[in-house]
């Protein structure tokens, strides 16, 4: 009797542990919604490129979302969730208040795939689509995007400041962020070639155009221009990340970077005498190396920390958990 209890005790903790293997350990998959939304990804792309027709910039702003997203325990679309009376999201912490944008669009491409496949498709994979569209649009690489992510039940604000580099980082503070995140020094520099589009704030850069001396002076003059000297005056004044493409995803950021005229002091740190100044110039040199790498490094990125299985859910509206 004793023997039997045992052997079916041994069973059933055997058959729990396969469940919570599988449903931990579930892999993402480029033709996850093949049978369930076929639809899914040229509804997304359509959407995508309205938005991007209509503003230029929204390619930046989305692909963007997707990074903030991923740095943030996992790619699990908790950007995306709005604050409540009695949940604070990540949207109003210090790297995303008044600065991420494009949740309108969002909520625009959600309901355009509920309209097609109801419940199906999370709004984490939503983010790694649009991100992906939204490089391809402004000329950028194509790549098939691994789905299959849930959606978070939370969020963390103080993760989201913790977890985000800040414009004022170092080389050895991004390399240390992005190595904990499994993604190695030269992933960093593929991503941060995301700058080759978009805009930044005059808050984010005006101590580097007016302290740092590793800018190229005609540089800073122009910037200083748009961008005043005192804290609290023209804070929210945009410039183009890449002076010379800003709406193009080109390898034109690399040779800003060479001619020392990165906007933020995080992207100069990439170019400044230090381990990663080859990589730098690799790119530079060559669209096709920084396009693969590009590529790579986004779907390592788009590995971390996803929710599958039974774990999270599949949100009906992006903002709220179900």
């Amino acid at each position: 009797m004793g023997s039997a209890s045992s052997f079916s005790k041994f069973c059933l903790t055997l058959l729990l542990l396969v469940v919570v293997l599988g449903s931990t350990n579930a892999q993402l998959s480029t033709n996850f919604y093949s049978k369930s939304c076929p639809k899914l990804l040229s509804t997304v792309k359509s959407t995508v490129t309205s938005a991007i027709n209509k503003e230029a910039r929204m390619g930046a702003s989305l692909l963007r979302l997707f990074f903030h997203d991923c740095f943030v325990n996992g790619c699990d679309g908790s950007v995306l969730l709005d604050d409540t009376s009695s949940f604070t999201g990540e949207k109003n912490a210090i790297p995303n208040r008044n600065s991420a944008r494009g949740f309108d669009v969002v909520d625009n491409i959600k309901s355009a795939v509920e309209n097609v496949c109801p419940g199906v498709v999370s709004c984490a994979d939503i983010l790694a689509i649009t991100a992906r569209d939204s490089v391809e649009i402004l000329g950028g690489p194509k790549w098939a995007v691994k789905l299959g992510r849930r959606d978070a039940r939370s969020a963390s604000q103080s993760a989201a400041n913790n977890g985000i580099p800040a414009p004022t980082s170092n080389l050895n503070q991004l390399t240390s962020r992005f190595n904990a995140l499994g993604l190695s020094t030269r992933d960093l520099v593929a991503l941060s070639g995301a700058h080759t589009i978009g805009q930044a704030r005059c808050t984010s850069f005006r101590a580097r155009i007016y302290n740092e001396s590793n800018i190229d002076a005609s540089f800073a003059q122009t910037r200083q221009r748009n961008c005043p000297r005192t804290t609290g005056s023209g804070d929210n004044n945009l410039a183009p990340l890449d002076i010379q493409t800003p709406t193009s995803f080109d390898n034109n950021y690399f040779k800003n970077l060479v001619s020392r005229r990165g906007l933020l002091h995080s992207d100069q740190q990439l170019f400044n005498g230090g381990s990663t100044d080859s990589i730098v110039r690799g790119y530079g040199n060559s669209p096709s190396s920084f396009n693969s790498d590009f590529v790579s490094a986004m779907i390592k990125m788009g590995d971390i920390s996803p929710l599958t299985g039974s774990r999270g859910e599949i949100r009906k509206n992006c903002r709220r958990v179900n």
